[in-house]
């Protein structure tokens, strides 16, 4: 993400509308709090909402991925989840380890500990397996390797000695810096990978096309919305922009595109 952050936005469309429901709902999920905070989506939620004049935009919290376990569409085929905020925009992942620790870059690590917050991550795991690949090594390389649950869960257990390191996304990294300034002088980042591209923000494709103009409007007009700028501010974050397809070339990703479709 570049500072302050712009969130990179794209509605993957294609009719069903939301007429029948009560409020008209637009039913939203987001895969990425705790660890981006909630209160993020509260206001994009409430945004939605008076953008495009439905009677209510709820959300949900899925907190065991960042993001659909393979062949776990069920949330958009189902109509239970309308939008979803899928991952953290354009952004890098940053390796961290405890200030008072002798390690100075990843070959430091061998036969150390590592943690990641989940198998769906590309900033947590992916990237890890990326760097291996690199390597010429795999993960034996080191001595234990374990899931944390959350990109904060990852840096308390770095923080309280029960890890040696863990790739987090640079975008969680900054905010939990923002918010425990101390940690500044607990934690040191030893290399920085990226920048990946995105997950986007995504629309069930069965939504009548009108809503989808109105949400995609929606999203890319959030810096003319005073309340909702600011909440985007507090967290240095600047807007939503479009993208293309071009984006996500699995020609421009080759070796994130072999690891993908490897596991």
């Amino acid at each position: 993400m570049e500072i302050p952050g712009t969130v990179r936005h794209y509605l993957m469309a294609a009719g069903e509308d939301i007429r029948g429901r009560q409020n008209n709902e637009i039913r939203s999920v987001t895969y990425l709090s705790p660890s981006i905070p909630r209160a993020v989506f509260e206001g994009l939620a409430d945004h939605v909402r008076r953008a495009t004049g439905c009677g209510r935009v709820s959300l949900r919290l899925e907190t065991r991925a960042s993001g659909p376990e393979k062949g776990d569409e069920r949330l958009f085929s189902s109509g239970e989840a309308d939008v979803g905020f899928m991952c953290a925009p354009s952004y890098v992942c940053d390796v961290v380890v405890r200030e008072d620790r002798q390690i100075r870059s990843f070959a430091g690590l061998r036969g150390g500990s590592w943690l990641y917050n989940d198998a769906c991550s590309l900033s947590g795991y992916f990237s890890l397996l990326k760097k291996l690949a690199e390597s010429g090594a795999d993960e034996r390389f080191f001595d234990s390797v374990s899931c944390s649950g959350s990109h904060l869960n990852s840096i308390e257990a770095v923080l309280h000695g029960d890890a040696d390191a863990a790739a987090i996304d640079s975008n969680v990294l900054r905010i939990r810096l923002r918010e425990v300034p101390d940690l500044r002088e607990k934690l040191r980042v030893i290399e920085t990978w990226g920048p990946f591209p995105i997950q986007p923000v995504v629309v069930r494709s069965t939504l009548h096309p009108h809503l989808k103009e109105r949400l995609r409007a929606a999203f890319l007009t959030t810096e003319e919305d005073e309340s909702t700028r600011r909440i985007l501010e507090r967290y240095g974050l600047s807007r939503f922009v479009a993208v293309g397809r071009q984006d996500y070339s699995l020609d421009a990703h080759k070796d994130l595109a072999a690891l993908l479709t490897a596991r």
